[in-house]
């Protein structure tokens, strides 16, 4: 296996290959022969996943000058390293399914990365400097032990996929809400407590949600019949609205908001002034004051989604009418799985 290491790094040297794939090795130390003379100076990508390696070699941006992309998915990593600030042209990094638990400051020098992946490690917090990373388009920090992110985070003017699933954040730092480019926020197993709706930003306020959403459980704001799910997404705010099903045990985050914004307001609701339509949209404006309907369980307001029921009006005592005939069905409208599944037309 060494041999073969030996003679895959020299031909990349003699022949001054630019992609180098190292994956499967079993490698508990990077190869020395990658570093030894003058390095692989025409290297751009290097892939090294699924290896064993703890470290990684202060020397490696001397040896390794012209690196674009570092693949270093599923190793024994603790730390990284000062080194990799030296990358200078290094545009992705992956350290996915390592055993970080932290990551140097030195990594805001990496000032044309465009791609950092950091899931599936040990993580409690990321250092500030990451705010200096302005080409930043994509951050993947999910299944971490985060409990808050770097206030600079929304100095990554260029950042567009925010993804930190399954972390431990309270709260959407209102801070996320400057990201100019953001088009992707997934925040879904966490213990979220209240949404901030950058609502009237020099009042500083925020909503918060009902004590099932940040433990985890859904259910009807009225009845509060609780249903387990593993996850909450948050969606962006759009004026689109859906049908739900008896599979869809998830409510749209928006779709709480939504309702807890009518519940904290629903004595002023004539008076919204304080949400202008910068904050929120006119048409979610629109439907604070007039929902889509209530539901005929527990009476409570719905906004982006209801859950329909149908019952056939020949089972029904109004089947006398029609002698039975009749092919018309009553639509009764829920605005949970829950209520959807309680609800009888006779009852």
């Amino acid at each position: 296996m060494a041999s073969e290491l030996c003679k895959t790094i020299s031909v990349a040297r003699l022949e001054k290959h630019k992609n180098l794939f190292l994956n499967y090795r079993n490698l508990q130390h990077f190869p020395l022969e990658l570093l030894k003379d003058e390095g692989l100076q025409y290297l751009e990508r290097l892939y090294m996943k699924r290896n064993s390696r703890t470290t990684l070699p202060e020397n490696l941006a001397q040896k390794l000058p012209n690196l674009v992309e570092l693949y270093l998915h599923s190793n024994n990593i603790v730390v990284v390293p000062e080194a990799v600030g030296s990358l200078v042209k290094l545009q992705c990094l992956d350290l996915s399914d390592n055993a970080l638990e932290i990551v140097c400051p030195e990594i805001g020098r990496l000032r044309a990365l465009r791609h950092l992946r950091l899931a599936n490690n040990q993580l409690q917090f990321l250092p500030p400097e990451v705010g200096d990373l302005k080409e930043l388009q994509t951050l993947d920090i999910s299944t971490n032990r985060l409990l808050t992110l770097p206030e600079r985070l929304h100095l990554c003017l260029s950042l567009q996929y925010l993804t930190v699933d399954r972390n431990r954040l309270c709260c959407v730092p209102r801070h996320l809400c400057q990201l100019p480019s953001l088009n992707e926020l997934s925040m879904a197993g966490n213990r979220l407590a209240f949404l901030p709706l950058d609502l009237g930003r020099s009042r500083g306020l925020q909503y918060v949600l009902p004590p099932f959403l940040y433990n985890k459980v859904i259910g009807c704001s009225g009845c509060g019949a609780p249903i387990q799910v593993s996850e909450v997404k948050l969606l962006s705010f759009s004026s689109g609205k859906a049908v739900g099903t008896e599979k869809g045990h998830v409510l749209p985050l928006q779709e709480l908001a939504m309702r807890t914004l009518h519940h904290t307001h629903h004595a002023s609701l004539k008076d919204l002034d304080f949400l202008s339509p910068v904050s929120l949209p006119r048409s979610l404006l629109a439907l604070l004051h007039c929902p889509l309907g209530r539901c005929h369980r527990c009476s409570e307001p719905m906004f982006m989604i209801v859950y329909p029921k149908l019952f056939p009006l020949r089972e029904t005592p109004m089947a006398g009418l029609h002698q039975g005939r009749t092919t018309v069905s009553f639509v009764a409208y829920c605005c949970s799985t829950q209520c959807l599944q309680t609800f009888d037309l006779l009852s």
